[in-house]
């Protein structure tokens, strides 16, 4: 703010200030006092035949509010001047606050203008009093109050904050079934809440019970509104770290629990300290699986984050045809606007799908794995079946223990069951192939207690099947030669899943693999 003038006949009419800096003005002339020029030579009058002037012993009676203008030669009212009131036709109205009084000859109006204890020039030197007294200043109140309730709001709100992130770092559900205050468990992130005000006398002190009503942070609504922000957060600082880079995307599409169809999309880059970066950056909900509606949620995704598609230098896809088709698919409609994002299959998506091909098209090894995921289905249709299994196994190794067949150390046979395949990772099928061989014995005396003991029907019909064809020839080859072939493909299929590997390295782990597989067709 700029220096104020001192003398009273030079001043602006406090109105002329902002409403934020009126109060800073008005502290400021109160704190420096009236101006009272006791040493200046105040200049006579004519009135009637006398000469008169200004007496400073006036400054003595009316030392608190009375000012004289050098400039003007007239006085005035400090405390009317900052806070003027409407005072009417009071001791001369207007003339100790806007042009100012210099009849020297009626001194009695100095006494006229301060009145009775109601008064106009009374109320203005009470609010001056106030305004310096700000600890009883009502405005003064509400303002503290302000402050408080502002410190507590950040202390509840940087709680939630940190409750919400532990909660997504760890990938763990927020709401509970029942979040009722009588609620024994009223979901992850009010029990966290609360766990932590337990812990924190801080925010204990503003949390739940001890918060306004209105700001309690605990409502979905705001749990929604918190993760939110993180996102946007999180997505700013990855896109600040692509920077002017060039990158790549993977996208696959699939649907979530609703049945809605969504496509995930993966951004890879390399960081300035020349580290290869993978960062999930969003699930784009899409009408449909089309490739163009594939496409167009891409380029609105690539818009929201402000990245541009001419950075884009590789893009990689599973080998399904609306997602790689040459003509038709999302690779093509991207290299018609950007020539240079170089399409690459997903290895391990082709490895799968190669032995698929195999498992389908040859009929021992497709009749082994139709008996493996029927034994898996029967061994662990009850928990009654899955201990007996573990009992059983836990009998054979320790008999192997004994005779030395097996070693012992720490992490060596541990309790393990037969491992369920899935259809869209082969290298779950490995490890069934795998627990079933070290479990064989005890499957097979499961499937014994079955046939004997179970349900009269389909079931022991099935069971004296299944029993048959793992006591085969056949399938204890196929089981044997699908472990070793399995042995191979599944160690190439996690070191190209590998998050920092390279296109050259992928080709010779390929070759590698096919050499080994080649040996084995020659010499096996």
């Amino acid at each position: 703010m700029e220096d104020l003038p001192t003398d009273p006949g030079l001043r602006s009419q406090i109105t002329n200030y902002s409403p934020n800096d009126q109060d800073q003005v008005r502290r400021a002339y109160l704190l420096a006092g009236p101006c009272q020029p006791r040493d200046h030579a105040f200049p006579q009058k004519i009135f009637g035949n006398k000469l008169r002037c200004f007496n400073k012993d006036w400054f003595g009676l009316y030392s608190s509010w009375l000012e004289y203008s050098v400039s003007k030669d007239s006085a005035y009212c400090l405390c009317c001047y900052l806070f003027k009131p409407d005072i009417g036709d009071q001791a001369g109205g207007d003339s100790f606050v806007g042009e100012g009084f210099s009849n020297w000859k009626k001194n009695d109006r100095l006494q006229s203008h301060v009145g009775g204890s109601n008064s106009a020039h009374n109320q203005a030197v009470a609010k001056c009093q106030d305004l310096l007294k700000q600890k009883q200043h009502i405005q003064t109140v509400f303002e503290k109050q302000a402050k408080q309730d502002e410190d507590d709001y950040l202390i509840r709100l940087n709680a939630a904050i940190n409750c919400i992130r532990f909660l997504l770092r760890q990938g763990i559900a927020f709401r509970g079934h029942d979040e009722s205050e009588n609620s024994s468990n009223r979901g992850n992130y009010l029990e966290l809440l609360k766990f932590l005000a337990d812990h924190n006398d801080e925010v204990k002190a503003v949390a739940f019970g001890n918060a306004p009503q209105n700001v309690k942070l605990t409502s979905p609504d705001v749990q929604q509104d918190i993760v939110t922000a993180a996102a946007s957060e999180t997505l700013k600082v990855i896109i600040e770290e692509i920077g002017d880079a060039l990158f790549s995307i993977l996208v696959d599409e699939a649907r979530d629990i609703s049945v809605k169809g969504q496509m995930a999309v993966v951004v890879r880059y390399i960081n300035k300290k020349g580290n290869v970066i993978e960062r999930f950056v969003g699930i784009e909900h899409v009408s449909s699986t089309s490739a163009i509606s594939l496409k167009e949620a891409v380029e609105k995704l690539f818009s929201r984050l402000g990245i541009s598609i001419s950075k884009l230098r590789g893009q990689g896809y599973d080998g399904a045809s609306n997602m790689q088709g040459e003509f038709n698919g999302l690779k093509a409609l991207i290299l018609k606007d950007n020539p240079s994002a170089y399409y690459v299959w997903c290895f391990a998506h082709q490895l799968q799908l190669a032995l698929v091909a195999v498992a389908k098209n040859h009929e021992d090894i497709a009749m082994m794995f139709f008996v493996t995921n029927n034994v898996v289905n029967v061994v662990g249709a009850s928990s009654k079946r899955r201990d007996i299994l573990r009992g059983k196994h836990a009998v054979k190794v320790v008999e192997a223990l004994n005779v030395g067949e097996l070693a012992s150390g720490q992490g060596l046979n541990q309790e393990s069951n037969l491992k369920r395949p899935g259809d869209t990772r082969w290298g779950s099928h490995y490890g069934t192939l795998v627990s079933l061989i070290t479990m064989f014995e005890a499957v097979i005396g499961v499937l014994e207690i079955v046939r004997m003991e179970g349900p009269k029907g389909n079931q022991r019909t099935m069971t004296r099947m299944l029993l048959g064809s793992m006591q085969s020839f056949e399938f204890a080859f196929t089981l044997h030669l699908m472990r070793t072939i399995l042995a191979i493909t599944s160690k190439l299929s996690q070191a190209l899943q590998r998050q920092d590997q390279d296109i050259v390295n992928a080709i010779s782990l390929v070759e590698l693999s096919k050499k080994r597989l080649q040996h084995m067709r020659d010499d096996g």
